[in-house]
């Protein structure tokens, strides 16, 4: 048997605990292979840059930084399972350095060793990609609403990309990870796992301030949002303020709230509570950075994916753009403006009905919010089926909510009163607030100022916008390339008159399913691959505690521990190990969901509930795989 084969041969025989740092391997190889693929379609780009130059840019940015993202994480990740594997076989470079194995050659081993699980991993990785191409194609074009479909091809480029990536990322590694245990004697080799274990000690103002910097994150990002202080300076504080507040949680409050249950003499001496605490202090600081790399992988999966969610939702657009076309003719144009007329009568001739009505904003001075007559928001509440306003008094206004409902969660009808006073002079100083009207009868993205005929016709029009021409098609989502053919038609004799702008909503919503479909494949993906790493974290964790765990539940059970006791035991254990790094994550991102949907004026918890029910099914059908195998081991030692 020559080297090589002695390598390969560690590595099958060790396949058990090398199982999930393959997978977790093969995945990440994976997923990287399917951004390539995407990424070096020849029909991608083509159909995104005919709807939106933006959306091709967006696109191939994207899928460049997810790759950049899965790449730096699997080598963190790669980096810390394979020295953790290491450190478990010291006992096992012990043995081999006393049958004359040289230093050298116990780097040369481990070397191959990782090189060979990289080879497999990478063959496995782009295979099972290329499997799965044709429907990953199909997925995509369907996500993406590509008119024209993505063909199948042959991804000779995303096949080198991603093997020649993935290959310097495996050496890289594997010279890295050498280094684990080449400063120890053989005698510190073979009693690796003898050591006796220090006691865990916390701070208590360490723990105290886990507390303080969390709740300083969530307060600088609410102040974010709600003040409308919009500085990247302070949003890159609040997730520092968040992250040492995770890091110091699990290395320091839960060691410190551990011995405050110990000196409780009740709880302590309850049943197997003993045991339970005494071991659980010791689990927490050991695997401490574990909990804290697991919470920071699933929160950032969790709210990439919440956003993606929300970004998608058909309903968004319809909120902020609630007509089918909307045709805005400038104030500078002169004579009648034939847009309108080419809109409906295009409109007529495909056989669609459709309702319009036109207003003529002014414009105020101070703030931009724009003032309208009551006669003209009636118009456009009729034809959207919303009650008409009743009648105004001679000094009477209402206040016209936009398509953003409320500023920083305010309403603002002291300021708007003023403006409007303001803006109409002698003429306006005993003029009262009559109320609010119904929302989203008016697209704009400020609250409006509805004012009486008599009171409006009196304003200078110097301040107008330009009649603004809205259009209501009950089936606007069938109006797609009627809108394309109309944006082309009247960008092209937009000049005559003047600039005039056509808006339609089937083609915003399409861009903005476009968008979504983009985020929605890098989100998915990426999430599944940090969560694929979060679960091989904790299967680390525990491979690595095992051997130490058979000895201890074995003396334990020596002394009267019963298979019972053993169950509930390693079930409270496990039960922290899975669970307490997402509890914590769906916090961080619950906070985030709720800034966010305040940011966005768009609702999140729906989509929480589905984020966090999904993930909470995984990792509750991998915590029962993994305490049916650890309990049939552990059950087995102690008889």
């Amino acid at each position: 048997m020559n080297f090589r084969q002695f390598a390969f041969r560690n590595v099958v025989r060790n396949m058990r605990a090398y199982v999930a740092h393959f997978l977790s391997s093969t995945f990440s190889v994976m997923a990287f292979f399917i951004f390539s693929v995407l990424m070096f379609h020849p029909d991608l780009q083509g159909q995104l840059q005919s709807s939106s130059l933006t959306m091709s840019y967006l696109a191939s940015m994207g899928l460049k930084v997810s790759q950049y993202f899965i790449f730096l994480f699997s080598f963190l990740f790669l980096l810390y399972s394979s020295a953790a594997f290491l450190k478990v076989r010291k006992k096992e470079f012990g043995i081999l350095a006393i049958l004359g194995m040289s230093e050298r050659q116990r780097k040369r081993l481990t070397f191959v060793e990782n090189m060979l699980l990289g080879l497999a991993s990478i063959i496995a990785g782009i295979g099972i990609g290329l499997l799965f191409t044709k429907l990953l194609l199909l997925i995509s074009e369907r996500v993406l609403m590509l008119d024209e479909g993505l063909r199948f091809y042959v991804p000779l480029k995303a096949i080198g990309s991603t093997a020649a990536a993935f290959a310097v990322l495996f050496i890289a590694v594997s010279l890295l990870t050498v280094r684990v245990g080449r400063r120890s004697t053989v005698l510190e080799l073979l009693k690796s796992d003898e050591k006796p274990r220090t006691e865990p000690k916390a701070s208590a103002f360490v723990s105290f301030l886990a507390i303080a910097l969390i709740g300083a994150g969530y307060g600088m990002v609410y102040y974010f949002v709600e003040r409308s202080f919009f500085s990247l300076s302070l949003l890159a504080g609040a997730i520092a303020c968040v992250v040492a507040g995770t890091y110091f949680l699990f290395t320091q409050l839960s060691v410190y709230t551990i011995h405050l249950l110990k000196r409780r003499e009740r709880i302590l001496f309850k049943r197997i509570n003993l045991l339970t605490l005494t071991d659980l202090a010791y689990r927490m600081r050991d695997n401490a950075v574990m909990f804290f790399m697991v919470a920071s992988v699933m929160a950032v999966a969790f709210s990439a994916i919440g956003v993606c969610l929300t970004i998608g939702d058909p309903e968004r657009t319809i909120r902020n753009y609630p007509y089918a076309f909307t045709y805005h003719a400038s104030p500078d144009s002169t004579g009648e403006d034939d847009g309108p007329n080419l809109i409906g009568s295009t409109l007529e001739g495909e056989g669609f009905q459709y309702r319009k009505a036109t207003i003529t904003p002014l414009s105020t001075e101070r703030k931009g919010y724009s003032m309208i007559p009551l006669s003209q928001y009636n118009e456009l509440a009729a034809i959207k089926d919303q009650p008409i306003a009743d009648a105004l008094s001679g000094n009477g206004m209402y206040i016209a909510t936009g398509g953003v409902a409320r500023n920083n969660g305010v309403y603002n009808d002291e300021s708007l009163v003023e403006e409007a006073r303001q803006e109409l002079g002698a003429a306006g100083q005993k003029l009262q607030l009559e109320g609010r009207l119904q929302p989203f009868v008016l697209p704009q993205p400020f609250d409006t100022i509805v004012l009486p005929d008599e009171l409006f016709g009196s304003l200078d029009e110097n301040g107008s916008y330009g009649a603004i021409t809205y259009f209501a098609v009950p089936e606007w989502k069938k109006t797609l390339d009627l809108a394309r053919k109309l944006d082309k038609t009247l960008s092209a004799d937009g000049s005559e008159n003047g600039s005039s702008g056509l808006f339609a909503l089937s083609l915003s919503h399409f861009q903005d399913r476009q968008l979504n479909g983009i985020l929605l494949i890098i989100c998915v993906l990426m999430g599944m691959v940090f969560f694929t790493f979060a679960a091989s974290f904790l299967y680390f964790r525990l491979y690595s505690d095992k051997q130490r765990d058979e000895r201890q539940y074995e003396m334990i059970g020596k002394i009267g521990l019963s298979v019972k006791e053993l169950k509930g035991l390693i079930t409270r254990q496990l039960s922290l190990m899975f669970f307490l790094p997402l509890a914590l994550a769906a916090v961080h991102s619950l906070v985030a969901f709720h800034n966010l949907a305040n940011l966005a004026n768009a609702p999140m918890l729906t989509n929480a509930v589905i984020i966090f029910s999904t993930f909470l099914c995984i990792q509750a059908v991998y915590f029962l795989l993994i305490r049916w195998r650890y309990l049939g081991h552990m059950r087995d030692r102690i008889g």
